[in-house]
């Protein structure tokens, strides 16, 4: 048998693995540095459920599709699709001085959620780091 293609294919997945990963955190230096007195933090699931433990203020922002955030939501969620042509005049209504905990479903569009909401002056930012699909909520209540 010749391993060649496959050994080629396992090559090519780890070359893209690895550069997505490089990628991430190239941009995650970037997105998460915070301006000063601003907060921008990526946060894991356990981490974020216990900053909504401590912080019940928090304003929580699901950037999913409504078919998506109908399957199940963050406590509290409140859903405003990144695709959304309203997107900006929507979260504009949010109060800017109150933590906003945002999030999708793996982490992309929250990223470019927080991109706008930090252009749009929100002090304080909490990112779900791989979004819904991390969330447990028996693991992380």
């Amino acid at each position: 048998m010749n391993w060649t293609p496959y050994l080629v294919l396992g090559l090519a997945v780890a070359v893209v693995v690895v550069g997505w990963y490089v990628y991430e955190g190239n941009w995650d230096r970037k997105l998460f540095s915070s301006d000063p007195g601003k907060v921008c933090v990526n946060l894991d699931a356990g981490e974020a459920a216990r900053y909504l433990r401590e912080h019940p203020g928090t304003q929580v922002l699901d950037v999913r599709s409504e078919g998506e955030f109908a399957g199940g939501a963050l406590p509290g969620a409140v859903n405003v699709s990144l695709g959304d042509a309203a997107f900006d005049e929507k979260v504009g209504a949010l109060d800017r001085s109150r933590p906003v905990l945002v999030y999708c479903a793996g982490g992309f569009r929250s990223r470019k959620a927080v991109e706008k909401l930090k252009t749009m002056g929100f002090e304080n930012i909490q990112h779900l780091h791989r979004g819904y699909l991390s969330w447990k909520p028996d693991k992380t209540s």
